[in-house]
């Protein structure tokens, strides 16, 4: 479960004060949740799942025909449009 530090915190105790911590803080500005700090390990899994997901999405679209062959001209007419 994560746990919950004040920026405050962060900035009179230092990154020391993470350590302490569970795997997850997040950490909050005026009372507000603003950032999660993740360990490097837990975050890289993270980006692995959101480019899986980015990868299936893509393979899905090109088997549903959804796509478009052009050229770089005509491609960079067509997303300056508008």
């Amino acid at each position: 479960m994560a746990q919950t530090i004040t920026a405050n915190d962060l900035k009179t105790k230092g990154v020391t004060i993470l350590d302490k911590e569970s795997s997850e803080v997040i950490i909050t500005v005026r009372g507000k949740n603003k950032y999660v700090v993740l360990p490097i390990k837990q975050y890289n899994y993270l980006r692995e799942c959101e480019l899986e997901a980015a990868i299936l999405e893509t393979k899905k679209d090109i088997k549903e025909g959804k796509f478009i062959k052009e050229t770089v001209e005509k491609h960079i007419k067509r997303i300056t449009r508008g």
